[in-house]
């Protein structure tokens, strides 16, 4: 098996859309539009100071993403990192290759003088928090509040 992450391209969106879908029928906040997603996965595309999407790729194929926005804390002084839709595609989950991703992932932020990572997870998924629980991430005393605009 040949494992292989980097950034995504243009040729990525489809089947990131993909897993976005897979995703969002996971999460209970959010329900999956394709053309939403794809107009926003092609933004961070088009921005890349604003965020990467990192791709996992299986023999050739698209298997998992993260999409790791960047952004300032006042609190660090500096760049941090929100990583949001993270997932490994059902086909390919238990074998070691979420945390291959995320490693990636937290290399790369240190790479670039990142000092945080915040990510959000759907409550309800006790895998997804115990996966990243065993990865060293901790619960905040923040409390994520939402307004549609």
């Amino acid at each position: 098996m040949n494992i292989r992450i980097d950034f995504a391209t243009a040729e990525d969106l489809p089947q990131l859309a993909d897993l976005l879908t897979e995703l969002f029928a996971l999460e209970s906040d959010f329900t999956p539009d394709r053309a939403k997603q794809l107009r926003g996965l092609a933004a961070i595309l088009a921005e890349p100071q604003l965020g990467r999407l990192f791709v996992l790729r299986v023999d050739g194929q698209v298997a998992g993403m993260a999409n790791a926005l960047i952004t300032i804390s006042t609190s660090e002084g500096g760049k941090v990192l929100l990583l949001e839709d993270v997932i490994v595609s059902h086909a390919h989950r238990g074998g070691g290759l979420g945390r291959k991703l995320i490693d990636h992932v937290l290399d790369w932020a240190k790479q670039q003088g990142m000092t945080r990572v915040t990510l959000l997870a759907d409550r309800d998924n006790a895998p997804a928090l115990d996966f990243y629980r065993k990865l060293g991430f901790g619960r905040s005393n923040m409390t994520v509040l939402r307004k549609p605009l």
